[in-house]
């Protein structure tokens, strides 16, 4: 049995002396993550980039080279900027620009993925493998590797931790921990074990995926989708063909032909989803599909890779139970409609994480983890049945204008107002101008500080930072923002950063002079307009990017009773 784990702190982006993870209460680590998919690698990443201790493990003995998940949505690249690796995915990936559209081999009008130019990433397409090696280089960094081959087994809780038993190369091995977060897939022992309900049901139809090569001469960057219709207007074959990194590489789907055809497995656990073993289709059925419905003639080749896979619909009916949480595939899973599932779950883990942070360091307030499932099982509810509606009916299922759509499937509009995590919206003005508790914090460009010769992004600013409080004044002055600092360094030392930024373009010397933080200039106007502001202003910034608070004005009183909501007294 192993007792320890040895591992590299990293704290503020330093590197730090690798010390054994042994707590005064035998646990071997803060934190067991199963599962080494995108969410799980998110969530041990964010947990070791916060200084938390934590063992992933997989029950495979390696990455596997398929490309099953690849759309990586703008949010997902927010997210990465502020963890501090966007740089590598950005490099690896390709853009998507849009969609091109055939039915019965006459085009349709094409679909351009267009986003406001505040935001700061598009969409991209990236193979999963991928992802998976640009996140686990990531937490490797801290010092901190999957354990292949290693598979949870069982668990049992109590009120102090997680003792769980895993098998590995070794043999058999019991594991302490604090939590447990299981991002260990559709089949998930952790969610089986909790006793999570997992309601929902199966399409009927079964697909298969294949990573190709194709000779066509398409628009670079837009994703192929190309369907027939039968007599009745009912879509009878369909193609789906999204670009990978390569020379005309595309991972494509198509319906699977009666040759390959299964029934169902029975027994189990019955939740039929995900890529399937023993029925790999060959170049020549991806050829057949594409004779038929390929807007140009085009041949197949290279194949890499290939596979059968089936889709379920089905949500957990809670997120985690006492130390135990799961995420990602182990929560939802719905169709792979405008690539939403991995996106999500990397959101649920990054959710998870900084708040597992704070409560293993005992800085968290009583209600914190609960905050979890009050805030992403909403998400996974919202994203299930538009999946299944889209699947079913098209884009056109949901009926907004195109701006709302594209930033919806952007995921830049997944918030958490009501949460009870975030501020109380403002009676007055619950839907005034800006962005309110619970939303998004936006990015945006132009401010400058005293000693850069050049403009930087607020989101410059956010990256790597806990809670960040942006303190808002339009005047030349910092008037009361140094008093606002002191009182929330008082009772948040250590916990939150704290900025200002004022409205002139110009730092003036005899205003900033002695100032005891950060100060930016709003040169161009863009936070004032971004954030809905001309008078004095507090903005919390938590450490997933979305408003916990906005005050307007900023109160010491105000500051207090947010942050106590999730420190703590």
């Amino acid at each position: 049995m192993r007792a320890t784990m040895g591992g590299e702190v990293r704290t503020h982006g330093e590197p730090a002396r690798e010390a054994p993870m042994v707590h005064s209460d035998g646990s071997a680590a803060d934190v067991l993550v199963a599962g080494a998919g995108p969410v799980g690698l998110t969530a041990a990443a964010e947990l070791r980039r916060r200084g938390i201790s934590c063992r992933i493990v997989d029950r495979l003995p390696a990455r596997l080279p398929y490309a099953k998940a690849v759309g990586i949505q703008p949010r997902t690249l927010e997210i990465w900027d502020r963890m501090g690796f966007v740089r590598a995915a950005l490099e690896a990936a390709v853009p998507m620009r849009g969609q091109l559209t055939y039915v019965n081999g006459v085009e349709q009008p094409r679909l351009d993925l267009v986003l406001p130019p505040e935001v700061p990433y598009r969409f991209a397409a990236l193979p999963q493998y991928e992802t998976e090696r640009i996140i686990e280089e990531f937490l490797e960094g801290f010092g901190t590797r999957i354990e292949r081959g290693t598979e949870l087994v069982s668990f049992v809780q109590d009120a102090d931790g997680v003792t769980s038993r895993l098998t590995t190369p070794a043999g058999d091995e019991e594991v302490r921990t604090r939590f447990l977060v299981g991002c260990d897939g559709a089949h998930s022992v952790v969610r089986k074990g909790l006793g999570l309900t997992f309601e929902g049901g199966a399409f009927p139809e079964e697909y298969m995926l294949a990573d190709v090569e194709v000779d066509w001469d398409l628009p670079y960057a837009y994703g192929v989708r190309a369907m027939h219709h039968d007599a009745r207007g009912a879509v009878d074959d369909v193609l789906v063909c999204i670009p990978l990194p390569g020379e005309r590489r595309y991972r494509v789907s198509m319906t699977v032909p009666p040759e390959l055809s299964a029934a169902p497995p029975s027994g189990g656990d019955a939740v039929l989803h995900g890529l399937e073993g023993g029925r790999a289709p060959e170049l020549g059925h991806v050829q057949a599909v594409l004779d038929r419905l390929s807007p140009q003639p085009t041949t197949a080749s290279a194949m890499r890779w290939s596979s059968v896979f089936r889709i379920s619909h089905r949500l957990v009916d809670r997120y985690g139970e006492g130390r135990v949480f799961v995420a990602g595939d182990a929560a939802h899973i719905h169709p792979p409609t405008g690539a939403q599932g991995m996106n999500t779950g990397i959101q649920d883990a990054w959710n998870l994480a900084w708040k597992l942070a704070l409560a293993v360091r005992g800085a968290g307030a009583p209600g914190l983890l609960a905050s979890y499932d009050a805030e992403r099982r909403p998400v996974g509810a919202e994203v299930v049945g538009r999946t299944v509606r889209q699947a079913a009916e098209g884009v056109q299922a949901d009926p907004e204008d195109a701006d709302t759509l594209m930033m919806r499937q952007a995921q830049l509009l997944v918030g958490y107002r009501g949460s009870p995590l975030v501020q109380a919206a403002e009676p007055a003005d619950p839907d005034g101008p800006g962005p309110r508790p619970g939303d998004r914090a936006p990015d945006c460009g132009g401010l400058s500080g005293h000693i850069a010769a050049y403009p930087v992004r607020l989101y410059d600013l956010l990256r790597g930072r806990e809670h960040m409080l942006l303190l808002y004044g339009p005047g030349p002055a910092l008037d009361g923002l140094a008093d606002l600092t002191s009182a929330v360094r008082g009772f948040a030392t250590g916990r939150v950063g704290v900025c200002a930024i004022l409205a002139e373009a110009e730092p003036g010397a005899a205003a900033d002079r002695g100032a005891q933080l950060p100060v930016y200039r709003d040169g161009r106007g863009e936070f004032a307009r971004m954030y809905g502001v001309r008078e004095p202003a507090a903005f919390v910034v938590r450490p997933d990017g979305y408003l916990g608070a906005r005050l307007c004005p900023p109160t010491v009183s105000g500051l207090s009773a947010h942050f106590s909501q999730v420190f703590g007294s």
